[in-house]
């Protein structure tokens, strides 16, 4: 009975990622949401902290732990370190923090600190040359947060969407996410549906710039035949899909819904989604991650009943 109530509750984060990039902040977000955080942790002793924490019956269920380049050598270890965790099944999930070249450029002119790769060199050449000891790790990652143009504001907001910690244990927590195809696929997503093949109301001229908010353009994308039967079968796949992680025990889902632009149908869609789910008693968070690229003329959130 224990080994199944510490498996559901029990998780464990791997914060990792480029030198600037935010992993620090990340540290105290997760701090003040109640983990108990270590940083700068070897890999050689991730197995072990993780394993303790894990057969641990005190409160230690949520754990996070920063490794990054600082720990030298040792941080080659952090693959196989992340294999042994398989191995020992024991539920983790690895974050990976990254922004532009020239973010991290600026946040280091601005705090006038050293590189760890370049001391003595170029600031670009240290930054390249973390770039390319961590491909490997990043390929590896649950999640990639870009922190290029986040505001720490919307750092925090987005952690505590994707880590909160819930009273009710062994729940799932499931992001439904909004995208244009033209600005990029989300890369940590778990599953990805395209639905530029429903109506678009962007060549309604009255639409073209309403988001799939609005009460007018969700109808016209709802009362089609073809909506209507997507969002049947959508809704039977993902009642599936989140039943199957959840046995599992994984701790999140995240759900990427596209359209051309993520201003109309995959904001429709996405909204419609999200109602389903809460209405069945999901933890679920609803994000449009491109509706802010848009010219927006016009939104509400009254439209999806």
């Amino acid at each position: 009975m224990f080994w199944r109530r510490n498996m559901e509750s029990f998780r464990f984060v791997v914060i990792t990622g480029m030198s600037g990039a935010g992993k620090t902040k990340v540290m105290q977000t997760l701090e003040d949401m109640g983990y108990y955080c270590v940083d700068n942790l070897p890999p050689v002793l991730i197995v072990r902290f993780a394993d303790l924490c894990f057969r641990s019956h005190s409160s230690m269920q949520h754990v996070a732990v920063v490794t990054d380049i600082r720990g030298g050598t040792f941080f080659d270890t952090l693959p196989q370190a992340l294999e042994e965790l398989n191995q020992l099944n024991i539920p983790h999930e690895v974050v990976f923090l990254e922004a532009s070249d020239e973010a991290l450029v600026r946040r280091y002119m601005e705090t006038r600190r050293v590189h760890p790769l370049a001391p003595g060199k170029r600031l670009q050449e240290g930054i390249a040359a973390e770039r390319q000891i961590l491909a490997g790790i990043r390929a590896q990652s649950d999640m990639i947060i870009d922190t290029t143009t986040m505001k720490g504001s919307d750092l925090r907001e987005f952690l505590k969407s994707r880590f909160i910690i819930e009273k009710t244990q062994g729940r799932m927590n499931v992001t439904v996410c909004s995208f244009g195809f033209k600005y990029g696929v989300p890369i940590d997503a778990d599953m990805i549906f395209d639905v530029r093949f429903l109506p678009n109301p962007f060549y309604v001229d009255k639409y073209k710039y309403w988001t799939g908010r609005v009460k007018e353009v969700a109808d016209y994308i709802g009362n089609a035949p073809v909506t209507r039967e997507f969002l049947d079968k959508l809704f039977d796949m993902t009642d599936f899909v989140i039943a199957q992680f959840q046995t599992s025990g994984k701790a999140q889902l995240t759900i990427a819904i596209g359209c051309t632009g993520g201003m109309h149908r995959s904001v429709y869609i996405t909204e419609r989604l999200g109602k389903y789910l809460r209405q069945k008693g999901v933890l679920v968070n609803v994000e449009h991650r491109d509706l802010p690229k848009n010219h927006v003329e016009h939104d509400g959130t009254e439209a999806i009943q």
